[in-house]
């Protein structure tokens, strides 16, 4: 069976890295899904959920932006703003974050034209660590009896 050579890397750290089924992340444009020899591309991410596809099950990732590359030969590689494992997220904390952010733009005519695009931003980020959370609560475990990706 093809696979894709998937790596997605932060400033701080690689995410995920694995030969996988398929992908799928948010673009700019839309959500997109990645299969084997896909033609290359170049695109924007915004925040939102990602799910890898593998042999064992779907692995749900967050991001809030960055860049996704799909090179030939089955190569993909996200340079992400931010991104997390969904098993990693703890969701009463992005919640309370984003409830934080949303109280503060309450005050929008104090914030600076940049001030309220951040909290937009943190927003979205929130919304999409959420997200991915409750998606990978949902999903069954794999066959390790977890549902961890790698």
């Amino acid at each position: 069976m093809k696979s894709i050579n998937f790596t997605i890397v932060t400033q701080e750290r690689v995410v995920y890295e694995d030969n996988v089924l398929r992908v799928t992340v948010p673009t700019r444009s839309g959500e997109i899904t990645i299969l084997p020899r896909h033609a290359p591309l170049v695109s924007l991410l915004k925040a939102g959920v990602m799910t890898v596809y593998k042999q064992d099950g779907e692995h749900v990732l967050s991001t809030s932006g960055g860049i996704i590359e799909v090179r030939p030969g089955s190569k993909v590689v996200i340079l992400a703003d931010t991104a997390e494992r969904g098993e990693e997220i703890d969701e009463e904390r992005a919640e309370a974050a984003r409830r934080r952010a949303e109280e503060m733009l309450k005050e929008k005519e104090k914030l600076s034209d940049v001030q309220f695009a951040a909290l937009q931003a943190q927003i979205e980020k929130e919304v999409a660590r959420i997200k991915a959370a409750r998606k990978y609560r949902r999903l069954p475990p794999v066959r390790n009896g977890t549902n961890v990706g790698k």
